[in-house]
């Protein structure tokens, strides 16, 4: 009679699939502690031969080895050659990340753009400040024609930009100039397109 896998025990860690958890299982059973321990280096070759692209990670052994632990429900007695990771330590919730709770003035320009314009807004006046300001206010431009498909007023851009610094970057819209409505649209659409042809 044939068996199903819903019959067998239920994998631990599935990417390694059936056949690794079928020798990690023999591994365990082994009862020499060296002949257990070669088998244990075979499997973790194995296992890493499985995933070729992550040998670049850092810790890549290390993580093998504690998915060997893992696989062997702890059960498996061999010197391992890093310290892995125990029963307990899988159980550990980690700790929440603080969230800013702080309001954003326009959402469409976001709480990043919002910091930048603070952070511009410390720069002593000069070339450098005046560059910054530049691509600021040409990137608030193009976060508002993600929402607004249609054109923006490059007006509208400077009036937000005064009112984010509180009043301290003021720009003249016939000094300043910004990216076309036109040219940044094509460019998203241009993008687009390429994204979707791949």
């Amino acid at each position: 009679m044939m068996r199903y896998n819903t019959q067998e025990k239920r994998l631990a860690l599935p990417e390694y699939g059936r056949n690794i958890q079928n020798m990690v299982d023999y591994c365990v059973s082994i009862s020499d502690k060296e002949e257990r321990t070669r088998c244990a280096n075979a499997i973790v070759t194995i296992m890493g031969s499985m995933f070729p692209h992550l040998r670049d990670v850092n810790d890549f052994k290390h993580i093998l080895w504690d998915h060997l632990a893992i696989m062997s429900d702890f059960a498996l007695d061999i010197d391992y050659p890093y310290e892995v990771i125990k029963r307990e330590d899988l159980y550990i919730r980690p700790q929440r990340l603080p969230y800013s709770q702080g309001k954003i003035a326009y959402k469409h320009y976001g709480k990043i753009l919002e910091n930048m314009i603070k952070k511009a807004n410390e720069h002593e006046d000069g070339e450098q400040k005046e560059y910054l300001v530049s691509l600021l206010a040409n990137h608030m431009k193009k976060s508002f024609l993600t929402w607004n498909k249609e054109s923006v007023d490059d007006r509208k851009i400077f009036k937000d930009l005064k009112e984010l610094s509180n009043g301290n970057i003021v720009m003249n819209e016939e000094y300043h100039k910004l990216t076309e409505s036109k040219d940044i649209l094509m460019k998203k659409n241009k993008n687009l397109s390429r994204r979707q042809n791949k």
